[in-house]
């Protein structure tokens, strides 16, 4: 087999994202969607491998800026649009093209490339560890309530149209990036993708609908969903849909879910990716009805390692020697001497003898703050060379709050 990658043009989209759609094995998307993903991709950063005349496999990359531990906003590449036609795996297609855009990333601004995952197993050999989890739920809103705050009664609700609503809602969600690792600022025409509503979408569900939450006329918070018709042998069984919610502070989070929770002729609120930390546990009167699972999200590729660890803060002091394995991004592999606090890091090649061997797979993992590497060391994956180092380190990368994506890409 002869192929040949190379960059995405233009006039070759439609067949790019056709192939994308053809090798997940599902019907075209809407035009409205379709239309928002053709905008939003970055064609200088898109790849096709072609067999002759046709593609048989497909990657992309969204330029992103992510939080990190502290605060800080940094470049990431969004890699996406991932997939190899079904005739051509297990023949190096997806290699190239995970080859080419390391290769890319590293002499750009991104220290670090994200990504969700179909299979996580799949790009776990590239270097990618899972940094984020999501919390699912299916609240039986017959058996559980949600506690009332004081002052939740001074929060005013209104339904907004989804449309008229998406400034307000974008301004409160751009206040909340920074307060948590691993949400991604909205870059322009990102603010679109949560007032996609196409019915063939739906599932069954009725449009998107929008509450925003005030106090004194300022909008603390808002949640969009949609309900699902459903009926029991003993009449309407509604269920909401949760799209997304976020608040500024915990009285206009608690006045949202207690809407949520109380709609007419709806007996459960489904969502699908919140923090696992959300405070939505500690709302609910009887968590166990929740039925609450989680799955990984953000998987974390650290791919010019130094630059990626001096970008992030520590929770505790931490001076220790990482001996790092990196088979596919050997510029990263040796030891690095991680010296940080709560103030800011250095991360520097070294001779010193090492304190702790990990591949960059772990590292990644725990770059956000979540995974922990006491964690994965008990599961045999970091190895403690100096004693005390495990612990020093396990301390420092992790954060107070979990690390969370808001959104896929």
């Amino acid at each position: 087999m002869t192929t040949e990658l190379r960059v995405l043009e233009r006039d070759d989209w439609e067949e790019f994202y056709g192939r994308l759609e053809r090798a997940f094995g599902g019907p075209a998307e809407p035009p409205e969607e379709r239309t928002l993903w053709r905008e939003l991709t970055e064609l200088e950063r898109s790849l096709a491998v072609w067999d002759g005349g046709e593609i048989v496999g497909t990657a992309g990359a969204f330029s992103f800026r992510m939080t990190v531990p502290g605060g800080a906003s940094l470049p990431a590449a969004g890699v996406t649009m991932v997939s190899v036609q079904p005739t051509h795996r297990r023949r190096g297609v997806l290699t190239s093209m995970m080859r080419r855009q390391l290769d890319d990333v590293r002499e750009g601004p991104e220290p670090v490339a994200v990504l969700t995952a179909s299979e996580p197993a799949i790009y776990g050999r590239f270097g990618y560890g899972t940094g984020t989890l999501q919390l699912r739920g299916n609240v039986d809103t017959t058996r559980t309530a949600v506690r009332a705050l004081p002052g939740v009664d001074d929060v005013r609700l209104r339904l907004v149209p989804l449309e008229a609503a998406g400034e307000a809602c974008e301004a409160v969600y751009a206040r909340v990036v920074p307060t948590r690792p691993g949400m991604l600022a909205r870059r322009p025409g990102w603010e679109r993708v949560p007032l996609l509503d196409a019915p063939a979408s739906r599932d069954g569900a009725g449009e998107r609908l929008c509450v925003v939450a005030e106090v004194d006329g300022e909008v603390r918070g808002y949640a969009r969903y949609s309900v699902k018709l459903s009926w029991s042998s003993f009449g309407p069984d509604n269920i909401v849909k949760l799209s997304d919610v976020e608040a500024l502070d915990p009285v206009a989070y608690a006045a949202l879910w207690r809407y949520l929770s109380s709609i007419d002729l709806t007996s459960r609120v489904a969502f699908y990716n919140r923090p696992v930390d959300d405070p939505l546990l500690y709302l609910l009167s009887d968590v166990r009805r929740g039925e609450l699972a989680f799955r990984d999200s953000l998987h974390v590729r650290l791919v010019n390692l130094g630059e990626a660890l001096e970008a992030r803060t520590y929770t505790a002091p931490v001076d220790v020697v990482l001996e790092v394995e990196d088979a596919f991004c050997p510029w990263n592999a040796g030891r690095w001497r991680l010296s940080g606090d709560a103030k800011g890091a250095t991360c520097e090649r070294t001779t010193d003898a090492a304190d702790l061997a990990l591949s960059v797979k772990e590292l990644g993992a725990a770059y956000l703050g979540g995974p922990t590497l006491r964690g994965q060391a008990d599961a045999g994956l970091v190895r403690e060379l100096r004693p005390g180092a495990l612990a020093e380190a396990s301390r420092a990368f992790r954060g107070d709050v979990e690390p969370w994506l808001p959104h896929g890409f």
